[in-house]
């Protein structure tokens, strides 16, 4: 097989135009043997694995023929992603055990147990649960390849050690978490290949456009979601990855083509400490199953460098705290067919084997180690108890009085976790605060998942190894702006038998009638959505920049600054009663009829002070060096959730697109280098004669760099004096870089919220994420502050002390006139991963309300 391999890739040197790929059978150990029955890839396909890249739809046929070919293969459809795309789950046993398997996976269950206890005897005769999930980064594409051959060699061979093990283990592979992203790839990677092949790493095939087949649909990475749960794909796969609650995980990746190949366990001292270290000394067990295939192979290889094991969010992370073994695979990619690298030529082939080989090898050392594997998930299970006890609290206690939405999110993710929450059936008085039960729920500590309950919910700042991959801190409740208190006392705490569940229907029965005028309240989260509706359906509509009490069905309320009056008398389209009754259903905002103008306190109807609003047309600025995932995340925001349309433009094509169409433009984090200095004026001259232009992070700095927005900002050179360097060594590189970073964490700002910017904000306090070192100073002119850093702003995750104390007291989001326009910038971002809902309704206010404020920069 080594010989046929050196001749393979000596005659693909020597006839550089010749496309030769090896047959399936090449990719598996040597002297298998295999039921001809069984389709080769290639019989369905017209093409050998590695010939050429495999669309979506042409690796979904092949796996729907396994299925049919081989009683070995069941598939399951997921769902679909929002192009459309199938996303498989491939189950893969022996046909006794998928003939049983619903009840062999209710047998195994944990959270169908009644006491949540697994039963140790069940648990060591049920069937070891492995789960192999490739290519959730759609341009990662070996990955998707050789789960066609894994496959393949599940459901063909004859082995009598293989059939040993299919009758005690079932299988599970997800050929593509990615669908929408690798077609992408795919289709970039097939219109610029050459009919000649082409190892030059310059060639247009190995550097991808904006966007890159990485992200999904929404341009969002999908690594990063399986905590987060903002992705539909993401919600599909954890139904049925807490059906099977595998024992091992394998997570495969390709990285940098210098590289060589990475398995876990990774540098160990960057494991989250909620992950038990019996953990990591499995999955270095396992790493020495990996070492020895790819020995065989004489293939370069590392295992504890670069990657860590921290965030939770991440495909081989989200299974250690549920229990599992979560390994991470990295590949070093050609990007294409080929390309060369300082380890010699990178092929597809070459790629794959290796895929297919750490596949086989984590079966392998999983059905070795099956009885200690199994042993630890139990014993994982069996240990919440024990550790909810030795906190210093029984649970936390959620409250949110004015938006369902935003809490029914929260409750509705910590469900998808199978996290236990309990509505409270009384009122509940704790510190001198009582907590109403119609929106207050308490999430005991003691249950299974106590330990993803406290990777959701911890709020830690200090750490060993100051050094992340990814971010350090996402506390959901925060993410969402929900308050969450714990609570160490449950006495005259009363709680539903049941667990709470999303409730069938929420939504308000507003009717017709002829009234004076309607008014409904923005601290609903689909607020902005709502009014997006009647904007668009030519209803008018106008913003109280003073609260009001009026006399509502015969009782007074008051109204907060912020409210959105449509009066009928201005209205100038048939029929616009039905159109505002149907819309405010539909988003479960309760409308307020209004009987008269005249209030019974503050300002009337027909003041001055109620600002009309227009529709916003937005353009958000897209292409190369901008952030696709701070455009995916404004796009996923703005478009998916609220319905409004958001045109995205290349800054390219900027300079022929006529800005006086537009009311707003959106600039994410990027490096505007690339926009020429005639769009830099054109911007320029369209925000002065009215415009509004938000940004984010490092586009903040290249408007103040353009005299648009006038800000201060730390330079490098004061960060760098933060910190003392004088006594440290070579070694002390890294850690001096990371504690100059911020990675990811939460900070607490104080919002102003008698701005119109923060209309629908009851409290002061409000949590942002932060993932960049760039800091705004605060302007000395008062009124331009929307929201500055507390004294001690960390919130959760790590930050040196040093940037953290500079961080104090300074300027998140600022906000001032220019010309006729506005200019709104912050150094954080604002709807980050999709699921930060507590600050992302500031870019909705931006939109509706950046006219409702004056504030000129003298």
């Amino acid at each position: 097989m080594l010989l046929l391999r050196i001749l393979i890739l000596s005659i693909t040197l020597l006839c550089s135009n010749c496309i030769i790929a090896m047959p399936a059978q090449d990719y598996l150990p040597a002297g298998s043997k295999f039921n001809s029955k069984i389709s080769l890839p290639s019989s369905n396909l017209g093409f050998e694995i590695g010939q050429r890249h495999v669309r979506h739809d042409q690796l979904k046929s092949y796996f729907y023929q396994l299925a049919k070919d081989s009683e070995r293969v069941n598939i399951t459809s997921m769902g679909k992603t929002s192009q459309q795309r199938e996303q498989l789950l491939v189950t893969i046993s022996s046909s006794e055990n998928l003939a049983n398997l619903s009840s062999i996976l209710s047998e195994r269950n944990l959270f169908s147990q009644k006491k949540g206890q697994l039963d140790n005897q069940k648990s060591d005769k049920a069937p070891l649960v492995i789960w192999l999930g490739y290519s959730v980064h759609g341009d990662e594409i070996s990955g998707a390849n050789a789960a066609m051959i894994v496959a393949y060699y599940l459901a063909a061979s004859t082995d009598a050690k293989l059939v040993e093990l299919l009758a005690n283990t079932v299988i599970v592979l997800e050929p593509s978490i990615n669908p929408d992203g690798m077609d992408r790839f795919v289709n970039w990677v097939s219109t610029y290949r050459n009919s000649t092949d082409n190892s030059d790493a310059n060639h247009i095939e190995h550097h991808q456009g904006w966007v890159t087949g990485r992200t999904n649909h929404f341009w969002f990475d999908l690594n990063r979601d399986w905590l987060l749960l903002s992705q539909q794909e993401s919600q599909h796969r954890l139904e049925y990855f807490h059906q099977y609650q595998p024992h091992v995980v394998g997570d495969f990746h390709e990285m940098g083509h210098n590289s060589s190949y990475f398995f876990q366990p990774g540098i160990q001292s960057r494991t989250h400490p909620l992950t038990p270290k019996r953990n990591v000394e499995l999955t270095t067990t396992l790493a020495k199953f990996h070492a020895s295939a790819l020995d065989k192979q004489k293939r370069l290889y590392y295992s504890e460098e670069n990657f860590d094991d921290f965030y939770y969010g991440k495909g081989s992370t989200y299974p250690d705290i549920n229990g599992s073994i979560g390994i991470l695979f990295e590949q070093a990619s050609a990007r294409g067919m080929q390309q060369e690298t300082i380890n010699g030529l990178l092929t597809l082939e070459f790629s794959i084997e290796n895929h297919v080989t750490t596949s086989l090898s984590t079966i392998n050392g999983a059905w070795e180690n099956r009885k200690q594997l199994k042993q630890y998930r139990s014993e994982f299970y069996q240990q919440s108890n024990k550790l909810a006890k030795k906190e210093d609290f029984t649970g936390y206690l959620l409250h949110e009085g004015s938006d369902k939405f935003r809490l029914n999110t929260l409750l509705s993710k910590l469900a998808q976790h199978k996290i236990k929450v309990y509505p409270l059936i009384a009122d509940f008085e704790f510190e001198d605060t009582e907590y109403q039960k119609d929106n207050s729920y308490y999430v005991p500590l003691a249950q299974p998942q106590f330990r993803l309950i406290q990777a959701l919910f911890n709020q830690q700042t200090n750490f060993k190894d100051n050094t992340f991959y990814d971010v350090s801190g996402w506390t959901m409740p925060l993410a969402m702006n929900i308050e969450s208190i714990p609570v160490n006392r449950t006495r005259r705490l009363k709680l539903a038998k049941q667990a709470w569940a999303m409730p069938s229907t929420t939504k308000p029965n507003n009717k017709s009638i002829s009234a004076y005028g309607y008014i409904f309240e923005w601290h609903h989260f689909l607020a902005p959505k709502l009014l997006n509706k009647l904007l668009n359906n030519n209803i008018k509509a106008k913003v109280a920049t003073k609260p009001f009490t009026s006399l509502i069905n015969g009782e007074t309320k008051q109204f907060e600054a912020g409210s959105i009056v449509i009066p009928a008398g201005i209205q100038q389209i048939e029929n616009w009663q039905e159109t505002l009754i149907s819309a405010s259903n539909s988003a479960g905002i309760k409308l307020s009829s209004i009987s008269t103008g005249l209030t019974m306190k503050g300002v009337d109807i027909g003041s001055s002070s109620l600002k009309p609003i227009s529709k916003a047309k937005t353009l958000l600025l897209g292409g190369a060096g901008i952030s696709q995932y701070e455009a995916g995340e404004v796009r996923f925001y703005l478009d998916e959730t609220l319905n409004i349309p958001l045109s995205i433009i290349d800054h390219n094509q900027l300079r022929q697109v006529d800005l006086s169409s537009y009311s707003h433009i959106i600039l994410v984090d990027g490096d505007y280098q690339h926009v020429t200095d005639d769009t830099a004026k054109k911007i320029k001259a369209w925000v002065k004669q009215g415009g509004v232009i938000i940004s984010q992070k490092r586009a903040s700095l290249w408007l103040a760099k353009q005299e648009i927005l006038r800000a201060r900002f730390v330079t490098k050179e004061q960060i760098n004096q933060l910190f003392d360097d004088e006594k440290l060594n070579y070694q002390d590189k890294e850690s001096l870089a990371s504690r100059k970073r911020i990675a990811g964490a939460i900070f607490q700002v104080q919002l102003d919220t008698s701005h119109p910017l923060a209309y629908g904000y009851q409290q002061s306090l409000l949590p942002l994420f932060r993932n960049s070192n760039l800091i705004m100073e605060h302007p000395q002119q008062p009124f331009i502050t929307l929201a500055k850093y507390t004294p001690a702003p960390l919130l959760s995750g790590y930050t040196d002390k040093n940037l953290v104390n500079r961080l104090a007291h300074n300027a998140a989001i600022v906000a001032h006139n220019v010309g006729k326009g506005r200019v709104i910038a912050t150094t954080e971002v604002l709807a980050f991963r999709g699921y930060w809902h507590g600050s992302a309704k500031l870019l909705a206010n931006s939109l509706f309300f950046s006219k409702a404020f004056s504030a000129p920069y003298k």
